[in-house]
């Protein structure tokens, strides 16, 4: 039960702040806005989130996740409820409320999914829980134009209003913490952020976001723009890739239980990222099926780590400090999310695109090379019978 509504609160959460681009058409001409302008109405979600997820977490390590959940769900709904008033300056505000409540929903369902489960089956279940996001993401992508289109934008944050309140209903009724969750007390929080083999995770996190970032934004654009493919055809393709890396979130975390090692796994996965950008680079000027035929796989392996590295992430916190270090490590991995694709971009139209996919190689390739030393971590909790 616990993991099943975490997995839609997150799910819930990627709706809204990966599932809102999908509206883009619909925001310019309803708040009469240039394309920046509704970059930053639509960055508004992200720089909430980075601002309080690591208060959160905190948070739910202190009074658990049920009550940390419940007051951001609530408090996001409310956020886009006020975003369907008529005012792009409203609505932005709105939208940065809606990320400094919803990032309770990333710390603190990581935490109650790390808590309830043992060891040998807690990557599998984070890795449901982790491909909620894309899922979640895709269903928004295909009800929020519909929505938009025939009722109007304010109808769609309505509806992700109401959903949003409905699953923090659902938190507040059904969410527990299990006997032997360990509570954290008040302070303390620096022993988490100065932990050098959290940090070095949290770096390697953030580095493997860079290829998964530049992949969102640039890979319709590559094949499109670049080479000619019709945009049905480049948003199939990227489709895919979506689908093929949240089953392989699964995949993943499966194999991180099996071998009973977190880390093990994103090494190999840098790797395989790494040379899979290599290969695309190679290949921008190959024939577009062969570069097609490296992008697509390569973009899914991009996608399906960030499951083992939450749960690798939680294993090395301290006990009762499972929510912080979780805050601390996707801080990172939102503000990678952020500047990343501006930054790709940039360097695809000032450099070249085989410079794009090679800056994302290298990032990989830096990921690997933190993740060198070995991360000790600490067990959570006992067996459960």
């Amino acid at each position: 039960m616990v993991l099943a509504i975490g997995a839609v609160a997150q799910g819930t959460n990627a709706a809204v702040f990966l599932g809102l681009p999908a509206i883009t058409p619909q925001l310019r001409d309803h708040f009469d806005l240039s394309l920046p302008q509704v970059g930053l109405l639509l960055g508004a979600v992200n720089l909430g989130t980075m601002l309080t997820l690591v208060p959160w977490g905190a948070a739910a390590d202190r009074r658990g996740e049920r009550l940390v959940m419940t007051v951001g769900g609530v408090g996001a709904a409310l956020c886009l409820a006020l975003a369907a008033l008529d005012g792009a300056v409203v609505a932005g505000l709105a939208l940065v409320g809606v990320g400094l409540f919803g990032a309770s929903v990333n710390a603190a369902s990581g935490r109650a999914v790390l808590t309830w489960f043992p060891p040998d089956r807690r990557g599998l279940a984070m890795g449901v829980r982790q491909t909620a996001t894309p899922l979640g993401a895709a269903l928004a992508a295909v009800v929020l134009p519909v929505l938009a289109l025939g009722a109007g934008v304010p109808a769609a944050f309505l509806a992700l209003a109401g959903f949003t309140g409905f699953v923090a209903l659902a938190v507040a009724l059904w969410v527990r913490e299990p006997p032997w969750a360990v509570r954290g007390a008040r302070g303390g929080h620096g022993v988490v952020l100065g932990d050098r083999a959290l940090i070095r995770l949290s770096a390697a996190s953030g580095l493997l976001v860079v290829p998964q970032f530049t992949a969102a934004a640039l890979v319709v654009e590559l094949l499109h723009d670049h080479r000619g493919v019709a945009v049905g055809v480049a948003a199939g393709l990227f489709a895919a890739a979506q689908v093929a890396g949240g089953l392989g979130r699964l995949v993943v975390g499966f194999w991180s239980d099996r071998v009973t090692d977190r880390v093990h796994p994103l090494k190999v996965i840098s790797v395989l990222v790494a040379v899979g950008f290599a290969l695309c680079a190679a290949l921008d000027r190959a024939p577009v099926w062969l570069l097609a035929a490296a992008l697509v796989p390569t973009a899914a392996l991009a996608l399906c780590w960030n499951g083992v590295a939450v749960t690798a992430a939680g294993e090395l916190a301290p006990p009762g400090r499972t929510g912080t270090a979780l805050g601390m490590q996707n801080s990172v991995n939102y503000l990678a999310a952020t500047v990343t694709p501006p930054l790709a971009g940039w360097v695809a139209t000032t450099i070249g695109w085989f410079a794009a996919l090679l800056l994302a190689a290298a990032a990989a390739v830096a990921a690997r090379l933190l993740l060198a030393v070995p991360l000790a971590p600490r067990e959570l909790a006992p067996e459960l019978p």
